[in-house]
């Protein structure tokens, strides 16, 4: 299909999802003029900022993302808030369709008595800063020696690997300098991580948790006696599904080993459901949990027994969740953006013209990296098919369809956008000066330092 000027689409957010959805529309027959509008300095998303730095495998993904974006037919905006530099009914003046690609990167919510205390954190805001997230504080409190991870997932297993692990271990990873700080003074001996169900309900992925085996002097500490135990269901579940087989073999290798001498401990508690977190003077001091029992179908069920564990720092590894977006309609359960097939639909569930959403925001925080190409090509395919409508029914004027009017109206708000060259300036950075320390990179974490750099208005010798 093609018409006498592109269909002008905006998508907010430039991790995985945003990406992969503005490579397949610019694959489409439709002729199109694709912005990515992303509300950090630097692109990447997820991958930059939630994947844990001693996982380079994972963040291999960035330098597929750097392809797409860097050749040229997709244009990069980063550093412009939207909401804030420019709202969404200004959005629509300069584009026929507008994709939600933001992701979910707030912690989901854990309703037990002391959620709140000082010493609790979320996984989300945790990992974030060891990931050199510039929204979030450049400290974080590690002067715990025993930390509770409630969650059973990979973003549990990276906390509590993080946690364990020794910093010099860390070194030749892309890690910023102030998590080197942090983590060098953390006084952590042993990181208690809690599952609900049994050991073949675990969402672990099979590389992650067979990768936790091989931290240097960090032992993994199973309980068979206790927390061990299958019923017919789950040892259906565990024979037939290939993944869990590996996991479960992975953990019964774990639960025969000898115990260790390593300094630091990381234990993994099954059958325990996270009841309260006890408090003294306004402090996590431990957590309480109820033993629970599998059912036969692979449900559990608590028991009414407690055991309470000391520790002083507790984190919530239970899920993500979205963040609402002012106009645009939330599912307040699943944390998403209302949607059918990608469409933004309201609570009747007519589609609003125009809209439509990708990612973590259209589905929530499930499946891997990977599982957003087959979700953008969902989404894409429905715009392509309301492309006919979305050219006659655009809110675009005609000024602002020119590609230089948005750049223009942001500019003129002392808005300083980051474009791809811009963004290859702080790349470029980042690696110079991590090479004097045989590192990839060092992340510099300050979003107003990110952008100085970016936009070539300091030294090239600044400090991380």
């Amino acid at each position: 299909m093609t018409t006498e000027r592109p269909l002008r689409v905006a998508i907010i957010g430039a991790g995985p999802a945003g990406t992969y959805a503005a490579d397949i529309l610019s694959k489409t027959d439709l002729n199109v003029s694709i912005d990515i509008i992303e509300r950090l300095p630097a692109p990447f998303g997820l991958v930059r900022y939630g994947v844990a730095p001693d996982h380079p495998r994972i963040k291999q993904i960035i330098v597929a993302l750097a392809n797409v974006i860097g050749r040229g037919d997709i244009r990069l905006l980063a550093n412009v808030n939207v909401g804030e530099d420019i709202s969404l009914e200004e959005l629509r003046e300069h584009y026929d369709a507008v994709i939600f690609a933001t992701g979910s990167f707030k912690d989901a919510d854990l309703d037990i008595p002391g959620i709140d205390l000082e010493g609790s954190f979320g996984a989300a805001d945790f990992v974030s800063w060891y990931d050199g997230h510039p929204d979030v504080p450049r400290t974080w409190p590690l002067d715990a020696r025993e930390v509770a991870v409630f969650g059973v997932g990979n973003v549990a297993l990276d906390v509590a690997r993080i946690l364990a692990k020794h910093v010099k271990d860390l070194m030749p990873t892309e890690i910023p300098a102030n998590v080197v700080e942090g983590l060098s003074a953390s006084p952590v001996t042993d990181v208690h991580v809690f599952g609900r169900r049994g050991p073949a309900q675990v969402k672990f992925s099979p590389l992650e948790l067979r990768e936790l085996g091989h931290v240097p002097d960090v032992d993994i500490v199973v309980y068979p006696e206790t927390d061990y135990e299958f019923d017919e269901a789950s040892l259906e579940f565990a024979e037939t599904n290939k993944q869990q087989k590996q996991v479960v073999k992975t953990l019964t290798d774990y639960a025969l080993k000898e115990p260790g001498t390593a300094s630091r401990r990381i234990h993994l508690h099954f059958l325990q459901s996270p009841h309260e977190v006890l408090g003294e003077d306004g402090k996590v001091v431990g957590v309480r949990v109820e033993r629970t029992a599998l059912q036969g179908d692979g449900t559990v069920k608590g028991t009414g027994e407690f055991i309470d564990y000391p520790v002083q720092a507790v984190y919530r590894a239970v899920g993500y969740w979205g963040t609402e977006i002012e106009g645009i309609p939330f599912n307040g359960v699943k944390g998403t953006i209302r949607n059918e097939g990608g469409r933004v639909v309201d609570e009747s569930g007519e589609h609003l013209p125009g809209y439509y959403a990708t990612g973590w925001i259209k589905r929530g925080p499930v499946g891997l990296i990977g599982h957003t190409k087959s979700d953008a090509s969902e989404t894409i395919a429905n715009l392509v098919e309301d492309a006919p409508a979305l050219y006659a029914e655009t809110k675009a004027t005609p000024a602002g369809l020119s590609p230089d009017n948005v750049l223009r109206l942001l500019k003129s708000r002392g808005v300083p956008v980051v474009q791809w060259a811009d963004w290859e300036i702080l790349d470029a950075h980042e690696r110079a000066i991590g090479e004097p320390h045989g590192r990839e990179r060092i992340k510099v974490v300050p979003r107003e330092r990110m952008t100085e750099i970016a936009l070539s208005r300091i030294a090239d010798n600044v400090s991380p």
